[in-house]
């Protein structure tokens, strides 16, 4: 049978119209019903899309989410040494592991079940986030605490740059803690979406989303620890509605520094449907 162009261009066309047809009926059954989750974020933790608003021609818009895992203290890091958009979880040990269908046996003895523990491949999970809970407040803590540290060293070395340099950064770094890094934390994760909302009762508090773990094992003081690294989540990007853009885009426009201005904020009402895929329901702006 001899292929003609318009046959191309019919079979192309056809293609495109199923694409839309399998990504629309995606939207419909995500959305369909009550939200899994409904939750009123910030600029804090819906990040502006770097290079936005260079090219004269944007055809979309999405909003990256800004979470974060609590790895451990936060002395001398400079951003409260906890991961951003990904890392090893202190709550993240052995048992969890095992539930997620990791295979941990014969780690502590065996250098080769150690190397084969770390190989085997990263598997999907249920990801709980929790917005402005104890992990945040336990950041906002320690930054805190260290601020207040290298102050002290300050004081008692005051002829050094070094330390005055050190004090400075310690407390710009609380003032990213109070008014512009993330509040939204990782706290837990499973497999089981039913028993985690059990768990997590609060649906404005706690988001359920898909992620990917990785095996790792962590060793300190000679002690070999059996963990994972929480490496991405399955939608990294929320699509602004064309609806919304008028509101949203003005803000956008407004320099990354100025977040204390009111004209560069804006909180967001995201919701998570049935498919656990987030989308923006409604954005204010100035506030």
């Amino acid at each position: 049978m001899k292929v003609t162009p318009i046959k191309t261009l019919a079979a192309g066309a056809g293609l495109i119209l199923l694409a839309n047809a399998v990504a629309l009926t995606g939207v419909y059954l995500n959305r369909s019903g009550e939200p899994e989750g409904r939750m009123t974020l910030s600029q804090r933790e819906l990040s502006m899309p770097w290079g936005w608003g260079i090219a004269r021609d944007n055809s979309g818009l999405a909003l990256g989410l800004n979470w974060r895992v609590k790895e451990g203290s936060a002395v001398d890091y400079p951003y409260g040494g906890d991961g951003f958009h990904g890392g090893t979880p202190e709550w993240l040990d052995e048992p969890r592991m095992k539930a997620l269908g990791f295979d941990t046996a014969h780690l502590p003895d065996d250098p080769a079940e150690r190397r084969r523990f770390e190989r085997q491949l990263p598997r999907q999970a249920l990801l709980v986030l929790e917005l402005a809970g104890p992990a945040w407040q336990q950041a906002l803590d320690q930054a805190r605490q260290n601020a207040a540290r290298h102050e002290a060293a300050r004081l008692a070395n005051a002829d050094s740059r070094e330390f005055t340099d050190k004090a400075k950064r310690a407390q710009e770094q609380v003032k990213r803690e109070e008014n512009s890094n993330s509040r939204l934390f990782a706290v837990d994760v499973g497999l089981d979406r039913a028993a985690l909302r059990a768990r997590y009762p609060d649906r404005s508090r706690f988001l359920i989303l898909k992620a990917t773990l990785r095996p790792r094992l962590e060793t300190q003081d000679r002690k070999t620890r059996v963990t994972g690294y929480v490496s991405e989540l399955a939608v990294t990007q929320i699509n602004v509605p064309h609806a919304l853009r008028p509101t949203l885009e003005p803000v956008l426009r407004k320099r990354r520094n100025a977040a204390d201005d009111p004209a560069a904020r804006f909180v967001a009402t995201v919701a998570v449907g049935q498919r656990l895929e987030p989308w923006i329901e409604s954005v204010v702006v100035g506030r």
